[in-house]
């Protein structure tokens, strides 16, 4: 009965006899409109790689890159997180569409645009994330300049934060939270609020559950060199991996064996890992 009152308010008809999150659209046929929004996705991604890899050209210089100034980090990360985020939230992304495109077939209230508001706020919470991620390591840098170097302290310090990434891929929270990512449909039906405003709040809450699930690779890319375009696309394909590959359990725990391999590596043999700038 919840559930049935639950699709009745996003404007959704169950199938009888069906599970509870499975709705009437015919299966087999691919919709043009959502195929379209993932290859929007899919392009804003390559453009992103392709303006970072062209503005952070020549730039990369290792562990603890400086992230430059606020304006600049600001602008760069945005752009990053396009690139590296827009292929693993593109299914997510989809479903709020076609929860949006169902409300508006019932007659209830969906106002074109909502999705792109909704991304903007899967945004906006990565960029929080972000410039508390700045202000951090600034702070840091000022108080104590040799920290981040590139001598042995800076280099056991890196392998430290990527090995604590590796440690937090075990959690429960680390599952929760991935748990929420990896199920779009679960997570719009139980949060789904009308309007622009609703849109914003919806993207925001999910990119508040992406930050609780990938903060800590993250912070190992800081560690590894914020501004490497390599290490962005390694640490983007463990992020899409354990998002959208139907072994969960496998990619969670392989993603958790590689990080700490490349801690060991920097630790041990940090010529090994210092091929990855591009």
């Amino acid at each position: 009965m919840y559930h049935r009152k639950l699709f009745r308010r996003v404007g959704v008809q169950p199938v009888a006899h069906a599970h509870p999150q499975v709705y009437a659209r015919p299966a087999s046929r691919i919709d043009p409109r959502e195929a379209g929004l993932v290859a929007i996705l899919l392009v804003l991604a390559a453009a992103s790689w392709i303006f970072t890899s062209t503005q952070l050209s020549g730039m990369d210089m290792g562990r603890w890159t400086d992230p430059g100034p606020l304006g600049f980090f600001v602008a760069t990360w945005v752009v990053m997180l396009s690139a590296m985020m827009f292929p693993s939230v593109a299914p997510m992304v989809v479903a709020y569409d076609r929860i949006q495109r169902h409300r508006r077939v019932t007659g209830r209230y969906a106002p074109a645009g909502a999705t792109t508001v909704f991304v903007a706020g899967y945004l906006l919470a990565w960029t929080a994330f972000g410039l508390v991620a700045y202000s951090l390591y600034m702070s840091v840098a000022s108080l104590a300049p040799g920290l981040f170097g590139s001598d042995q302290g800076g280099r056991y310090l890196a392998a430290g934060v990527i090995l604590v990434a590796a440690v937090y891929q075990l959690t429960p929270a680390k599952n929760v939270s991935l748990m929420k990512c990896r199920t779009p449909m679960d997570f719009i039906l139980h949060r789904m609020r009308p309007g622009y405003r609703g849109a914003l709040v919806m993207g925001v809450e999910h990119g508040a559950w992406c930050v609780a699930c990938c903060w800590a690779l993250m912070v190992a890319l800081f560690a590894l060199g914020v501004m490497s375009v390599g290490w962005m696309a390694l640490i983007g394909a463990f992020i899409a991996a354990e998002k959208m590959l139907p072994w969960k359990r496998l990619a969670n725990r392989s993603v958790a064996v590689a990080l700490a391999v490349i801690a060991l590596g920097i630790a041990l043999t940090p010529a090994a890992t210092a091929g990855m700038g591009m």
